[in-house]
């Protein structure tokens, strides 16, 4: 069917202008919803997966096709190329009879084809365009194989690493993390969502996903409001701010209420206070599993979600099977069923799909749109930029592309570890390995491996982790063989790198963990490995924050590459051999142990606190350990020196909503050039609830060559000075305030200002 046709269908549903509610509505959509059953209007809100994608549950739609055609299917995912996607729209506008166009969805949570690092890991980049730049691409590439609604981003604030879904997201700081969610709806969504490279972004998962009792996924949350709305609600509300188009709840529980049927969430503080005007679509499965929660049967949850603003319910079908009976027997409006279906419409409307449904649908674009130089050059790019070094030894690093080198361990040559948790679209088969990346960026180099160690010994850990595919291969040889042949190529070469933590899916969704260490089987490698007394480069994949003080004691250099994406090998190459000098900051907090968890910098003081880290009996602290982390948030060194000097406020005292003019003198010292994430820290000293010991309120990341002295400017806006108050009101109290700038959390220089 030609797209003249189409236009004439848009046209045709658009000749009855409507106002609904005294709220701005689309002629176009109100018209069609006048045509429209009550069975088609509950089709909008269904939203089905023929299997073809990874499930993140053990349902999956059956019977797909007959759906469509009778008008009882919204939206699908797990359906990708221009050709599947085609197919599908063609049956929706063909063989329904309202001929509406599909929503096709998927998880495009850290690139498309071209897998760029782990969220928690590009968010160590500290750079929004950056960041954008990353979702933009992934955006062209995804929709040039037909995707039109992308399930991202996931901006859930986590402090607890034991919770596996901590990769997906940005960390544990709200300031950081609303930047972060604002920059990637932006680069999805673009300036006009009526273009074909654009799509619709989905802010997940609302709300508290992250704060999971014991880290346990899906486990139950309960949080007041007051930390609620200061610590965890503000990404969200930025992913709002910019405009997002849809939100995805969560699988948890909030004061009792599953997300899914949490009227408060959804109605009162997404809808209302936050004046979001997008849809609301359930987690996979999440209103089925109210019943497991135990708020009752399959109708009765279901009644209960679309009570509470749930607009569209995810594989598990309970609107379609339930809401007519509903209906019947009073338990919900065909008011609140028009109302759902209508924001569905809109949605496809704002997409353009009325005038064109096969927008997505060119089968040209894939070639020329994924995985172009272009884009893995930007993969490669971002991944440098996100690495981190934890720890530098006697100048070890960088290496030169000269040196005799012995590259250890398992995940030194492991294709199937590189593109990180939750890369469905992703192709391990293009992903280059550091061992790779080593000869690529250091031909000259001597390179020689050892696989060393597995990357666990433990087979029931191997099991739960190769859900998806082989993740971790044990060796039929023993470990005992493994390791010897390790140490006879250390010893004959000059320098040693050994590549070790974590497998892909060791985190992501349902890969919780209560033992954050290195597994013992790398542990082990890593002390033979110092004991030979040669420089020794510890390259760390990790999707969270773990428990290393043993390894942090040794003499090494440790560099934190996350799970890098497609690009891996030649981007960690790229750092390893000093073609990038490492600029990335921690946006999570590295605990010593699991029992200091939660630990997170703008933790608040008590009324007992200590005043050394020596035991002091009666103080908040702990018999066996010391209150401080092992590594700070916004932790991160460079190849070369910063030194912070001659902090200056521009005022000493500012008027309700004036800004105030932070500076401070930032030198490179060292001998590279290299970029350094600038930060602010804010201390409300007296206010009338207890308030953080610091909290981060700005950043801005500046290059520096060798020797050069730059004055950075940062600016305290009157929002930076608000909280919300016990009445939930954003209010800035008068008072004293103390500003802090540095290199991380710890920032030593300190000024001090009123607020009239």
């Amino acid at each position: 069917m030609k797209l003249q046709k189409y236009r004439a269908i848009a046209l045709l549903i658009g000749l009855a202008p409507f106002m609904a509610q005294g709220q701005n509505t689309i002629p176009e959509v109100e018209s069609l919803l006048q045509k429209m059953t009550l069975e088609e209007k509950i089709g909008q809100l269904n939203l089905l997966t023929p299997g073809g994608g990874v499930a993140t549950g053990s349902v999956v739609s059956d019977d797909v096709e007959g759906k469509i055609k009778a008008g009882e299917v919204g939206g699908i995912f797990g359906v990708t190329g221009p050709d599947k996607v085609r197919k599908a729209q063609e049956i929706a506008v063909n063989s329904s009879r309202l001929k509406i166009p599909l929503l096709i969805g998927a998880d495009v949570i850290h690139g498309y084809k071209t897998t760029f690092p782990i969220p928690l890991g590009s968010a160590s980049s500290w750079d929004m365009d950056l960041i954008k730049q990353l979702a933009r691409t992934a955006a062209k590439e995804a929709t040039a194989d037909g995707i039109n609604w992308n399930f991202s981003p996931m901006v859930d604030i986590a402090r607890d690493p034991r919770w596996g879904r901590i990769a997906e997201g940005a960390g544990e700081d709200p300031y950081l993390g609303s930047a972060i969610a604002t920059a990637m709806v932006q680069g999805y969504q673009g300036t006009d969502l009526t273009q074909p490279n654009t799509m619709l972004a989905c802010v997940k998962h609302l709300v508290l996903y992250g704060a999971a009792e014991g880290g346990r996924d899906y486990n139950s949350v309960d949080m007041g409001k007051v930390k609620m709305f200061n610590q965890y609600l503000p990404p969200y509300k930025a992913a709002v701010d910019a405009g997002v188009a849809s939100a995805m709840t969560s699988f948890n529980d909030i004061d009792g209420i599953p997300a899914s049927a949490n009227k408060w969430m959804i109605t009162d503080l997404l809808r209302k206070r936050w004046g979001f005007q997008g849809f609301v679509v359930s987690d996979y499965t999440s209103v089925n599993e109210m019943t497991a929660h135990g708020l009752g049967d399959l109708q009765t949850v279901s009644a209960q979600a679309l009570n509470a603003g749930l607009d569209m319910d995810m594989v598990g079908e309970g609107f379609l099977t339930t809401l007519k009976k509903s209906l019947d027997e009073g338990k919900v409006t065909e008011e609140q069923i028009t109302t759902a279906c209508r924001r569905i419409l809109e949605a496809k409307h704002t997409l353009g799909l009325f005038e064109d449904p096969f927008r997505y649908s060119d089968e040209k674009r894939p070639e020329k749109d994924i995985l172009t130089v272009e884009n893995r050059k930007l993969a490669r790019k971002v991944a440098a930029h996100s690495f981190v070094l934890l720890k530098k030894h006697r100048n070890t690093l960088p290496l030169k592309k000269t040196a005799k080198i012995a590259l250890i361990g398992s995940l030194a040559d492991s294709r199937n570890n590189m593109l990180g948790t939750w890369a469905p679209t992703g192709e391990h088969k293009l992903a280059v390995t550091v061992l790779e990346g080593f000869k690529n960026v250091a031909p000259e180099a001597t390179i020689t491996y050892a696989k060393g160690a597995n990357i666990t010994n433990d087979t029931v850990m191997a099991k739960n982790v190769n859900v998806f595919g082989p993740k971790i291969e044990i060796d039929e040889r023993s470990p005992e063989t493994l390791l010897k042949e390790a140490l006879e190529v250390a010893n004959a070469s000059d320098v040693l790198v050994a590549v070790v933590g974590e497998a892909s899916e060791m985190t992501g969704e349902a890969a919780s963990r209560t033992d954050l260490s290195i597994p013992d089987a790398q542990k082990k490698l890593i002390r033979a490995l110092a004991k030979t007394g040669k420089p020794l480069i510890l390259v760390l994949m990790s999707g969270r924050p773990l428990t290393m003080e043993t390894e942090y004691a040794l003499p090494v250099s440790i560099l934190q590459v996350w799970h890098p994406g497609v690009e891996a090998g030649n981007a960690i190459a790229d750092v390893i051999f000093g073609d990038y000098n490492p600029s990335g900051k921690l946006t999570a907090t590295w605990p010593r142990n699991v029992g200091q968890i939660p630990i997170y910098h703008s933790m608040k003081n008590t009324g007992r606190p200590i005043e050394s880290e020596e035991f002091q009996k009666f103080k908040s602290n702990y018999l066996d350990a010391t209150n401080l982390p092992l590594l700070p948030f916004g932790h991160g060194l460079s190849y070369t020196e910063f030194e912070y000097s001659d902090l200056n406020l521009n005022q000493s005292e500012i008027a309700a909503g004036e800004s105030l003019k932070v500076s401070v003198k930032l030198e490179n010292s060292g001998n590279y050039d290299g970029a350094e994430v600038v930060q602010l820290y804010l201390r409300d000293v007296v206010r009338s609830i207890t308030p953080p010991m610091r909290q981060l309120k700005g950043f801005t990341k500046v290059f520096l060559k060798k020797g050069e002295t730059k004055i950075v400017t940062l600016e305290l806006k009157p929002e930076d000075l608000k909280f919300y108050n016990s009445e939930l009101d954003f209010v800035a109290e008068p008072g004293d305030f103390e500003v802090f700038v540095g290199t991380d959390s710890n920032a030593g220089l300190k000024a001090s200002f009123n607020l009239k």
